[in-house]
């Protein structure tokens, strides 16, 4: 198995594109399995190669860092690395995902989508995990696969959480491939919604006739261009397993789905639904994903900062009932942003609260719509709740989710959710 990453790269001068987290991923592993092996680092930041030895590695930063392609077999792409404006052959990029699934797609099951890919991943692992299963999470929540090889043997699942940045370079799908969803995002990466489509499609593009996909309803029309076995979770018959759905701690229309995918994961990989159906009860939420913080001042804090998208927003306002204070906006991808301002037309907020560039562009289009309720623009976190002291009264509901990425003021999601929860507990 692992042989075959190995016969790829053998003899080979390697580039590793990207020197955060996978990258230096990558140089551990490389240093572990290929300690001989000519290897470059770029990256276009020069304080993430500082610590790295010039001696031992070709270092390359600054604007034309990818530049240094040309003189090496293989380029091993971390996800983060566009090469939508770059000159490079794409014949010499491979990454951790494709070289993993090579070597290991017969016992992994990949979960892509725009949103929901965390929770469903990390959901199916819990599922398998309590059913008595040897299996590992890893990919894009936050674990690099290569992280995990040494810990894999042949009865291992591979539970994988996939981006499009993760699938845009595979040669191989996974033995069960799951496509939940796909919506506008990540356009300042992939430049256009159909090269991200395409990307995301890959989990499934690549399967053979021993392999599963799991698909949404709404994207059945992806199994024509397969030659492999589909299902469709959303209209997969549970009724005859009497599930309480209230005693399942994922709550939302959203969330059924979810579980709905990954339970048809799981029983495409062997395990029967009446094994993990235990199971659901005992799985808490992830953090960030319409999290409820507490109850502070008598104002209810909800953080959903996960939401990047406005789909993901509208999903939050149909769970989270009766919100008073909306917070929005954040770094503008250049997304359609109509599904969520006719949400909001038709059920309009005492309070929506604006910040960035996305925010400007929501207001714009809130006024052409016609909005009719009170709209408020914001600079940072301690602005928003100074705006929330003055007009919440007890039993108001306040959400964050902002339908935008974050990195125009934080990190992450994850941070921006962070610095909301510190500001809510101290309201």
């Amino acid at each position: 198995m692992i042989d075959s990453i190995f016969r790829r790269l053998r003899g080979k001068k390697i580039l590793i594109a990207g020197f955060g987290r996978e990258g230096k991923s990558t140089l551990k592993f490389l240093n572990k399995f290929l300690p001989h092996a000519v290897i470059g680092v770029a990256d276009m930041n020069e304080s993430a190669l500082q610590e790295l030895d010039n001696q031992r590695y070709r270092l390359y930063c600054g604007q034309n860092y990818l530049e240094a392609a040309i003189d090496y077999d293989i380029v091993i792409k971390t996800p983060g690395i566009s090469v939508k404006d770059i000159n490079i052959d794409f014949s010499k990029i491979t990454s951790q995902t494709d070289l993993f699934l090579e070597a290991f797609h017969s016992q992994t099951i990949g979960v892509t989508g725009t949103k929901g890919k965390s929770t469903t991943s990390t959901l199916i692992y819990h599922l398998l995990k309590e059913s008595g299963k040897d299996v590992i999470l890893a990919g894009n929540i936050g674990i690099p696969i290569f992280d995990c090889i040494s810990n894999i043997n042949r009865s291992t699942i591979v539970v994988y959480e996939l981006s499009a940045h993760q699938l845009q370079f595979i040669n191989k799908s996974p033995h069960v491939g799951v496509l939940l969803n796909v919506f506008e995002e990540h356009l300042d990466h992939f430049g256009t919604f159909e090269k991200y489509k395409d990307a995301k499609i890959n989990i499934m593009r690549y399967m053979s006739d021993n392999d599963i996909a799991v698909l949404n309803n709404k994207l059945s029309f992806t199994a024509e261009m397969m030659q492999t076995r589909y299902v469709t979770f959303e209209s997969y018959n549970f009724d005859d397993y009497n599930i309480d759905w209230n005693e399942i701690l994922l709550h939302g229309e959203h969330n059924k789905l979810n579980i709905k995918a990954a339970l048809c994961a799981c029983y495409s990989f062997g395990v029967t639904i009446s094994e993990l159906l235990p199971h659901l009860k005992t799985f808490k939420p992830l953090e960030h994903r319409q999290e409820y913080v507490g109850t502070f001042n008598g104002v209810k804090f909800y953080n959903d900062s996960i939401s990047t998208i406005p789909q993901a927003t509208v999903a939050a306002l149909q769970t989270i009932k009766n919100v008073n204070f909306l917070l929005l906006g954040g770094y503008d991808r250049g997304i359609d942003y109509q599904p969520l301002i006719v949400f909001l037309k038709d059920n309009p907020l005492p309070y929506i609260m604006l910040t960035g560039d996305a925010g400007n562009t929501i207001k714009g289009l809130l006024q052409t719509a016609g909005y009719q309720g009170n709209i408020y623009e914001y600079g940072d976190m301690q602005s928003a709740f100074d705006i929330m002291k003055k007009h919440s009264k007890e039993g108001d509901v306040c959400l964050l989710s902002p339908a935008a990425a974050s990195y125009d003021r934080y990190k992450n999601f994850e941070e921006r959710g962070k610095v909301f929860k510190e500001f809510a507990e101290k309201f």
